[in-house]
């Protein structure tokens, strides 16, 4: 598996996120990131995939554990997402500010994280892509006891849910555990 800690990251994005995807990626590289690119590769290219397209091929990436993490970008983050997130195992978050990027890693755990062109600047998604790489699930900048163990558990039972069981059992989530939060600023 490509991971952070070896710094390679995979990116994908359609026509109207590109410009966002290539200025991410630049800094990426500038900081010595390995970048795999799954495309659009360029402003100008004929019949470029559509948003779902590459969305299904880097969530699959991350499905059969090829990479790590990802980087996701169309005109809003969410039809690319949307696509991603069809690909078992993905957690993919849409993110328009620092403080989402942060909490998309920290507290849950997403393995991807998707922009948009139309509504974020590059600094802000330099910002954020840097924020996602640098962080881990649990870092816990807001000081919560237990912060890890709670969205460990959520994660967890997230990656166990089974839609048919969930239904049998009259629409309640089967818990594989529990976690006392401590006091919350």
């Amino acid at each position: 598996m490509k991971t952070i800690k070896d710094k390679q990251i995979l990116v994908g994005a359609d026509f109207a996120g590109f410009a966002l995807k290539e200025a991410v990626v630049a800094h990426l590289k500038a900081k010595g990131w390995t970048v795999t690119d799954i495309g659009v590769r360029s402003a100008d290219e004929k019949n470029p995939e559509m948003f779902h397209r590459i969305g299904l091929k880097v969530g699959a990436k991350i499905s059969e554990k090829e990479f790590e993490r990802a980087l996701l970008f169309c005109g809003t983050g969410m039809g690319i997402h949307i696509a991603a997130s069809k690909c078992p195992g993905v957690h993919c978050a849409v993110v328009e500010s620092l403080p989402a990027a942060l909490r998309c890693i920290t507290g849950n755990g997403c393995n991807i994280m998707s922009m948009g062109g139309f509504y974020v600047a590059p600094a802000t998604g330099i910002e954020m892509a840097d924020a996602f790489l640098e962080h881990n699930l649990g870092d816990g900048y807001e000081g919560w006891d237990n912060f890890y163990e709670f969205h460990k558990l959520a994660i967890d039972e997230l990656d166990a849910f089974d839609y048919d069981e969930f239904k049998k059992n009259g629409f309640e989530v089967k818990a594989i555990g529990e976690v006392e939060l401590g006091p919350r600023p």
